[in-house]
């Protein structure tokens, strides 16, 4: 992806609009429990977009540096379009590399951009359960103990980025080697998301060096990269609004109903919550790097909350469009929107909008003013 940024970034969607297109066309071969988008994510490798992510200088395309924000966008955009279990995928990918950037050592940014540069999908699992990870003191290093649940792509990623608690209750990321990990698919039976190859991964006994620590204490949760953050897995949400919003549209010409006024209403209707979805998405992806990190936390928080709900609203008109064919397999709709509703379940919702509603009422701009950039 050599030549101007401009030439990079056209690049990287293109290549993301390929991929997409391909995981679009084996949608329903995917559609099962315990499946992975293996093809695909070779796909991303081979069109350079795993290592996309990571500075020009270690290989990548600086695809996640602020300036190219909106490129980033419309990649995840796209590959949310033409699968979300692999726009979530990939999303978690980017994370990673995102983090090990930002807090990890030189050595250990060098060695994420060899695995990406070789292939390897990394991921983001902190979710646990009543225990969660511990890390205990073994002799230069740290032992292993428990487990994390919810993990995408779990016995598939190698070098998952997991947080885990010291005997203190210091918060740390490690990258651990979890090819012997414990890997456990069969609690994922959400009604969409099949082929991300949710579950549990246990990594007891697991042995992890002082060199797979990165970063310090709570790193993990230091602003505003993590709540800014969330802005990448609402572009993923966008793009299958969008994809959505073409498939209701392509059944109702097909079936020669678009001219009927009802259709045509609830048609504009769901493009204008397409249209505010796409609006706020790009707006979170430029606002995630404010200097000021607690107005970039409440614009994207406000943002996912945005897109949700324009998620919600297409679902409904989209339903009450097309009637029972969108609930019939294999109609491209209704697997579309099982993994839609299940994907727009993201955790904390409510606190989102109520931290972001505090900020505002503390702030004494004006509301037009808020998130301007100089």
């Amino acid at each position: 992806m050599a030549g101007s940024i401009q030439d990079v970034r056209r690049a990287c969607v293109e290549a993301g609009r390929g991929v997409a297109a391909q995981a679009a066309r084996c949608g329903a071969a995917l559609d099962a429990d315990d499946s992975f988008p293996a093809r695909e994510i070779e796909a991303l490798s081979r069109c350079g977009l795993l290592r996309a992510p990571l500075p020009a200088r270690l290989g990548g395309a600086d695809l996640a540096e602020p300036l190219c924000a909106n490129a980033l966008a419309l990649v995840l955009s796209a590959l949310g379009g033409g699968s979300l279990p692999l726009g979530r995928l990939y999303e978690g990918h980017v994370n990673a590399l995102t983090l090990i950037l930002r807090y990890g050592t030189p050595a250990q940014a060098r060695a994420a951009a060899i695995r990406a540069q070789e292939g390897e999908l990394l991921a983001v699992w902190n979710t646990e359960g009543a225990q969660g990870v511990r890390l205990e003191p073994h002799r230069d290093g740290f032992r292993l103990e428990g487990a994390k649940i919810l993990a995408s792509g779990a016995g598939f990623v190698r070098y998952p980025l997991i947080t885990a608690r010291t005997p203190s209750g210091a918060l740390l990321m490690v990258v651990p080697d979890a090819a012997t990990a414990k890997a456990d698919l069969a609690g994922w039976r959400a009604q969409g998301m099949r082929a991300s190859a949710s579950g549990t991964v246990d990594f007891s006994g697991l042995f992890a060096s002082a060199e797979e620590i990165v970063g310090g204490p709570d790193d993990y949760h230091r602003q505003s990269l993590f709540s800014a953050g969330a802005w990448r897995f609402a572009a993923v949400h966008y793009g299958g609004i969008a994809a959505l919003f073409d498939l209701a549209r392509a059944h109702l010409v097909k079936t020669a109903r678009a001219d009927d006024p009802h259709q045509a209403a609830r048609l504009g209707q769901a493009a204008i919550a397409v249209e505010t979805a796409r609006l706020w998405t790009f707006g979170a992806a430029q606002a995630a790097h404010l200097e000021d990190a607690e107005a970039a936390v409440a614009y994207v928080d406000l943002a996912r909350l945005a897109v949700e709900r324009a998620g919600l609203d297409v679902l409904e008109l989209v339903h009450r469009s097309v009637g029972l064919s969108a609930f019939m397999r294999p109609h491209p709709i209704e697997r579309l929107s099982r993994d839609l509703a299940t994907y727009l379940r993201q955790p904390a919702p409510d606190r989102a909008l109520t931290e972001a509603a505090r900020f505002l009422a503390r702030s004494e701009r004006p509301i037009g003013e808020q998130w301007e950039r100089p």
